[in-house]
């Protein structure tokens, strides 16, 4: 089976579809999908549910899928560098299911590893928690959250084999693994992709079996969402 496309476009041509919901790697700009995010807008589907970490920024990452009104619902845990979604929440127009960070990457493990739900103490007592069941457990009080699975995740890994097996740079690798096992279809974006043997099976994050589609994109944008410096004396 060939998994590996020419193009993020070609990737996504046959299997995007209005109303799906898409989980997308990444923490901040660090190690999304840029490409995939870019032909998904490309690609006009719209009514889509998101599931990521946060919302890119204006212009660029989700951000760029929020400004071309293709997302209405959010899943996520940090909106705070996006004036737009701001903006859309605010007027009613976009949904927002607002998840505490380690609950939201536990949705998406669980939901990759075939666990439909669990419970967490996060949120208990709290807006997070209305309309969920709650439990007693040894005197302490628990919120089930349910697991998260979506119609297509995309992924952003370092290096690929044509297997799909992926290994993730350093801070990128962040949301990317559980996104990958969550999603019906994974397509991934990678850097480099080598024959199937070269990689050291030792190294591998993410085993090739979670994924369906393959993309390289070279030379990524890679932007710097906030840029600290010091200024030497």
């Amino acid at each position: 089976m060939n998994k590996v496309y020419p193009s993020a476009q070609a990737a996504l041509a046959d299997i995007a579809k209005d109303g799906q919901t898409y989980a997308v790697g990444g923490f901040g700009l660090c190690g999304i999908p840029e490409a995939l995010i870019e032909a998904l807008r490309d690609s006009g589907v719209k009514n889509l549910t998101a599931i990521s970490n946060n919302a890119g920024v204006d212009g660029f990452g989700l951000g760029m899928l929020l400004a071309t009104r293709q997302i209405t619902k959010m899943v996520a845990s940090y909106v705070g560098e996006n004036k737009e979604f701001e903006r859309q929440y605010l007027a009613g127009e976009l949904e927002l299911e607002f998840t505490p960070q380690g609950t939201l990457a536990e949705k998406l493990r669980a939901g990759g590893a075939g666990i439909p739900a669990f419970f967490t103490k996060t949120g208990y007592g709290t807006l997070v928690a209305e309309g969920k069941e709650t439990r007693e457990f040894d005197g302490e009080h628990y919120v089930m959250e349910k697991a998260l699975v979506a119609d297509i995740s995309l992924v952003k890994a370092w290096k690929a084999d044509k297997s799909g097996n992926l290994i993730y740079r350093r801070t990128a690798r962040n949301f990317n693994p559980n996104v990958a096992a969550a999603g019906k279809i994974t397509v991934v974006e990678v850097e480099e992709l080598v024959e199937i043997g070269e990689l050291d099976p030792d190294a591998i994050h993410t085993p090739g079996i979670f994924v369906h589609r393959i993309v390289v994109n070279a030379t990524p944008e890679k932007r710097i969402e906030q840029r600290t410096v010091t200024k030497v004396a």
